[in-house]
């Protein structure tokens, strides 16, 4: 991996925890010499993740939507801060430059992210690492409905082992580099339709 693209909260959460975890994060990330990758912003998480990691020395992608730009405050102290037409064009930019993607604490936008680029990987699109940091067990109740969802039939047990989730940023990275992509396979039979 040469690059990860982080999803994260547009706002900061209401537990220290988060923010130390983004911290965290960013400093990992240059330690490897890796780029950051994200979405453009200056607040919440994204801010404090894209700031960790430059202070520490890495290289850091933004890309922000114009219409977002002034609601996220793209963030103008970056190595590069791209500006796109929509929220589409910047999930697929974001993909495109990105060799591994890891999930933060966030709202709906993380989640849509997140969900999308997996959706990317049972299909066959790419076949790039996804990874959740855990901070503070903010991913538990997720993992659980996942687990259920499985149960339930409605996702095959080889697209869930799909993620990685891990609570430190080292050790999700050094999974993340490990990382031995499934075969994509069906997620419908035939006879089922």
């Amino acid at each position: 991996m040469k690059s990860v693209c982080v999803f994260c909260g547009s706002n900061p959460g209401n537990d220290p925890v988060y923010a130390a975890g983004a911290t965290a994060m960013g400093v990992e990330i240059a330690k490897r010499g890796l780029t950051l990758v994200y979405g453009g912003g200056a607040v919440g998480l994204m801010g404090i993740v894209a700031n960790a990691a430059l202070e520490a020395g890495a290289r850091v992608h933004g890309v922000i939507p114009r219409a977002l730009r002034e609601k996220e405050i793209g963030h103008n102290g970056l190595s590069e801060l791209e500006v796109v037409d929509t929220m589409h064009v910047r999930k697929a930019r974001m993909a495109e430059l990105s060799d591994g993607f890891i999930a933060m604490p966030g709202g709906i936008g993380t989640f849509e992210e997140l969900f999308e680029i997996w959706t990317w990987a049972q299909l066959g699109i790419h076949a790039k690492p996804l990874a959740f940091l855990n901070v503070a067990g903010f991913y538990d109740p997720l993992a659980t409905f996942l687990d259920n969802t499985v149960e339930a039939g409605f996702l095959k047990q080889t697209h869930r082992a799909m993620t990685i989730t891990d609570t430190e940023p080292a050790t999700l990275l050094d999974r993340m580099e490990q990382y031995v992509p499934t075969a994509t396979v069906k997620w419908v039979a035939k006879e089922e339709v």
